[in-house]
């Protein structure tokens, strides 16, 4: 399937993945819904399109949930209907579970597993009613393995893995696909914004997270698996056979994540 005439609604759109992704299915003719908090930093993105004509900026605050229905109704109206939902928005943690407050526990879970639920429960009654659709979820290899100083993200990516399994499997009878996308080290400001125990934002880089892979690469990556509708794939470096060793060697993997001292 190629993306080419294909309206792609993209949430997290203004930096990072979200914003290599888009500018990578606009040159391929792609129609864009572009969303986020921040609405200058998507109009630039817009700008930044090959056909900017052919988009459309959606403010959007994923925590908010009560809003997420009518984001839905406004996203369809602009192009008469959507083919793929891609759902990156989110945000990362950096902080020990002792020094953690609940309510940082409580956004992350907010934003990052149901306001991304809502958003795609909304949308699901148009995609059976067109017979067709397709979520593509940003995840992370944190949803395969844990690691310290992420409990929380680690906790609400593994969640979106369960939801979208079973979401796949109950509507695959609709022409609905799935395709969960779990990231490695990206090199984008995740980090920065990233929560810490008191809800703060970090502020600064991380090292492993500096030297991932650069987001034009793996938004190539990301695209191609979406336009062969694969149900998961893995994307990073080294730390991709994380995902491996979880499932066969467990105690080893165990023992290399605490001596890396990744944070």
């Amino acid at each position: 399937m190629e993306v080419r005439n294909k309206v792609i609604w993209i949430t997290g759109a203004s930096s990072g993945i979200g914003k290599s992704l888009a500018l990578l299915a606009g040159q391929k003719g792609a129609r864009l819904i572009l969303s986020g908090r921040n609405t200058a930093r998507l109009k630039e993105v817009q700008t930044a399109l090959p056909n900017p004509e052919s988009s459309r900026i959606l403010p959007m605050d994923l925590g908010a949930i009560a809003s997420l229905d009518e984001c839905v109704e406004q996203a369809i109206g602009f192009f008469n209907g959507i083919d793929i939902l891609v759902n990156n928005a989110g945000i990362s943690q950096r902080s020990l579970i002792a020094d953690t407050d609940m309510e940082v526990y409580e956004k992350l879970i907010r934003i990052n597993y149901l306001g991304t639920v809502a958003l795609s429960k909304a949308l699901l009654p148009h995609f059976i009613s067109a017979q067709g659709g397709h979520f593509v979820v940003v995840t992370s290899l944190m949803g395969k393995f844990g690691s310290p100083w992420r409990s929380g993200y680690c906790g609400a990516k593994h969640a979106l893995h369960g939801f979208f399994d079973v979401l796949r499997m109950e509507h695959q009878k609709d022409g609905i696909a799935v395709t969960l996308v779990c990231p490695g080290f990206v090199n984008t400001d995740i980090a920065r914004n990233a929560l810490t125990g008191d809800g703060s934002a970090q502020t600064r880089q991380d090292q492993a997270t500096a030297r991932g892979m650069d987001p034009e690469r793996f938004a190539r990556k990301m695209l191609k698996a979406i336009e062969r509708r694969k149900m998961e794939v893995n994307i990073g470096g080294k730390e991709v056979s994380g995902v491996y060793m979880k499932r066969f060697f467990p105690r080893l993997l165990h023992k290399l994540v605490l001596r890396s001292k990744v944070v």
